[in-house]
């Protein structure tokens, strides 16, 4: 593993975190809360999130923004990254539909759009990010 690919994954965390921080802090909260507040729990479990935020941003470096800043390609990290996206975050949401029985269809395309948007951006911009930082590209 290089210091480019550590650093692709550092900035692609950066932004994500903020970014789903908003999101899940802040904008969507409320419909979250509202739709899904039943299958909340009372705390979070950290440790499962940091967890699923590594594997996830080791999955985003992986398979799309160092092969998209090596190729120096802004459009592949846009269009892999929502395409990325849209598959975990579609995985997620259609095996609760498939599995939970309270688990709202109304929050299914409102979360998967939100799991493009996010990794689509966050793909985009830790391209410009590393292409602008010599050391990273």
């Amino acid at each position: 593993m290089s210091l480019t690919w550590i650093g692709h994954y550092a900035v692609a965390a950066v932004v994500f975190g903020i970014l789903d921080f908003v999101w899940l802090g802040y904008v969507g909260r409320p419909l979250y809360d509202e739709r899904l507040g039943h299958l909340l729990a009372e705390r979070p479990n950290v440790a499962a999130a940091v967890i699923f935020y590594a594997i996830y941003i080791g999955g985003l470096t992986y398979f799309v923004t160092h092969p998209a800043i090596t190729q120096g390609s802004w459009s592949r990290a846009l269009i892999a990254g929502a395409v990325f996206g849209f598959v975990a975050y579609a995985t997620w949401d259609l095996t609760n539909l498939a599995v939970l029985a309270d688990f709202p269809s109304s929050i299914v395309p409102i979360d998967m759009a939100w799991g493009t948007f996010l990794t689509a951006t966050t793909a985009v911009t830790t391209y410009a990010v590393s292409r602008a930082v010599p050391f990273l590209h």
